[in-house]
């Protein structure tokens, strides 16, 4: 037993860095296995993340989807409830603009004021629009009604220099007074608030920039381009992001 046990000794000390090596192995190998529970579960977090995000933003598609088919209801009610009024108004292809054209609301050459003989079918647009938006929470999906004004290109002197830019922005901005003025104070556009808490309705002016006909050459032509245009926006999902899942996404992918 003595001999053996010098032997052990001996074996020992011929070899003194052989547990030294051993421990080390065990500690790297014990790090690697950390390391990899730690990456896989920060893995399995960023999925989890991925998953939410994806998630919320297909809700977003969704809700989407839902706003578009309000905003195609609205005017397609608009079309057809002032229809039965005798008034009769143009949808755009892409279902998003109600045009009003100018023989309904008897502007002038070079004026903006509404003429009062045009007054109560004006009026009558004014609580169409109010009667449409206004129903079943529809506003929760608008972001902004835009009333524009727009011109044919024939130049126009005056409005301290602004032209037709001016002209078109004060016949948006007359019918927009008219409004307030003749709507009684149930039906004012303007308490109508988005899902922001912001006024639903803007005003704004292009004179001849986006003609409804862009060779203007007879009569007809210019008088189609004397208009206005109620144009409605919807809520859209946040399109940063979107482009943030999306390249979360593709550098998760294998």
């Amino acid at each position: 037993m003595r001999f053996r046990k010098s032997q052990d000794v001996a074996v020992d000390e011929e070899n003194p860095y052989w547990m030294s090596f051993s421990d080390i192995m065990s500690a790297l190998l014990v790090i690697f296995i950390l390391a990899s529970v730690i990456l896989i579960l920060q893995l399995m977090e960023i999925q989890k993340e991925l998953e939410q995000r994806q998630v919320e933003f297909e809700q977003e598609l969704v809700e989407l989807k839902k706003a578009e088919e309000v905003r195609r209801t609205i005017l397609d009610e608009a079309v057809e409830a002032l229809r039965k009024r005798g008034i009769k108004v143009e949808v755009s292809e892409n279902q998003t603009v109600l045009s009003i054209p100018n023989e309904l609301l008897g502007f002038d050459t070079g004026a903006y004021e509404i003429n009062p003989a045009y007054q109560p079918r004006a009026q009558e647009i004014g609580q169409v629009i109010n009667e449409v938006v206004s129903r079943d929470n529809r506003v929760e999906f608008l972001d902004t009604i835009f009333i524009e004004g727009h011109t044919d290109n024939r130049p126009l002197p005056g409005f301290m220099g602004k032209g037709n830019w001016g002209l078109s922005t004060f016949r948006a901005i007359s019918l927009w007074q008219f409004w307030g003025a003749a709507l009684p104070a149930e039906q004012q556009l303007a308490r109508l608030k988005n899902k922001d808490s912001k006024p639903l309705f803007s005003v704004s002016g292009y004179g001849e920039t986006r003609p409804a006909v862009v060779n203007q050459v007879s009569e007809e032509d210019f008088k189609r381009n004397r208009r206005i245009d109620i144009r409605f926006t919807i809520r859209r999902p946040d399109s940063a992001q979107y482009e943030q899942v999306k390249e979360r996404l593709e550098e998760a992918r294998p």
